[in-house]
């Protein structure tokens, strides 16, 4: 049996204003909301497709605890008996900071939500204001320890390159989302969606996305630096579908985005312990070979141009990102 969590989207339902970035439609890639018999659907065919038990039920593509409450008890009514017969390890819920408060709480509690993401994407109240968020950056803190002190696992989501926001900006939303010590965090390069305010910010030349390169550089920043918590890093990059696709008009969007950021964290271990003469042999974990290699075997062209000699070898004593050298003469 295989980890499958069920992602369930609830699209656009509690959200009560419309962010610069948001076309909820096209990251969802779904149009109408779930209801309850969805939920059961969606389930039931997890079920029948071999997921193990650890799994997760995933309510996700809007603010779930600010829904009509009549609507989120349906839906968690209809998740919770896969809970109690065991087929399911817990039920993971996305909503906005400003939306959390006790009694909510509560009521996830009852029907056995046991993880709360929150849709922080920055902890500068300058850049949340320009994006139309609607919510503090101390709505984001508040809300983070409400949620820990329930005993809920804690999820943190930020996005870089926002409107108004700068690398050193982005750099601290994480320290600061770091420092909320939160159990798993995803990041979001901002990607420019036909239709939305950002869209109409960049054809009036006020917006500038980041580049692909740029965005690399920083969010490789920040998986070394995750690497020395314990902070599970659950998605880098947003998840291709093809109704977003079919709107993205800018942004460093990439299909394989999180590879292009773990080999560029293998590329900057490597480099300091290369030698450019002789040959280096890199000895790398066998899960971690494509990523030292990199995208597309970008690494070995980049290594070869900057004059390094090298061969990657695989060696399962390793830990996954541990990386060996050894030095050898030329032949």
């Amino acid at each position: 049996m295989k980890k499958s969590n069920v992602s369930i989207f609830v699209t656009h339902k509690g959200c009560k204003n419309l962010c610069s970035f948001c076309d909820q439609k096209s990251i969802s890639g779904s149009i109408t909301p779930a209801n309850r018999d969805d939920v059961v659907k969606a389930v039931q065919t997890a079920i029948q497709s071999g997921c193990s038990s650890d799994s997760e039920i995933a309510f996700f593509g809007g603010s779930f605890t600010a829904i009509d409450k009549d609507y989120m008890l349906s839906l968690l009514s209809a998740a919770y008996p896969f809970l109690k017969s065991g087929s399911f390890s817990g039920i993971r819920v996305s909503t906005r900071p400003d939306e959390i408060d006790a009694e909510r709480l509560r009521i996830l509690k009852d029907y056995g939500v046991t993880a709360i993401e929150l849709g922080a994407q920055s902890m500068d109240d300058e850049v949340l204001r320009k994006n139309r968020r609607g919510h503090t950056a101390k709505d984001v803190e508040d809300a983070s320890l409400l949620i820990k002190e329930f005993g809920f696992s804690l999820g943190l989501q930020m996005m870089t390159g926002l409107y108004g926001s700068t690398d050193e900006t982005d750099r601290k939303t994480f320290n600061k989302i770091l420092s909320l010590n939160p159990d798993t965090v995803r990041i979001y390069p901002t990607v420019t969606l036909e239709g939305t305010y950002l869209e109409t910010l960049l054809n009036e030349g006020k917006y500038i996305p980041p580049t692909l390169e740029q965005t690399v550089e920083l969010c490789s920043e920040f998986l070394m630096q995750l690497e020395k918590t314990d902070i599970t890093l659950l998605r880098l990059g947003l998840h291709s579908t093809e109704s977003m696709n079919s709107k993205r008009v800018a942004g460093p969007y990439h299909e394989a985005f999180g590879q292009l950021c773990r080999s560029r964290v293998m590329l900057k271990k490597a480099l300091p312990l290369l030698d450019k003469k002789g040959i280096n042999e890199i000895l790398i974990h066998p899960d971690s070979l494509s990523d030292m290699q990199g995208h597309k075997k970008e690494n070995l062209v980049r290594l070869k141009d900057m004059g390094y000699s090298v061969k990657i070898l695989t060696d399962d004593t390793l830990k996954k990102r541990e990386i060996k050298i050894i030095k050898k003469e030329e032949e």
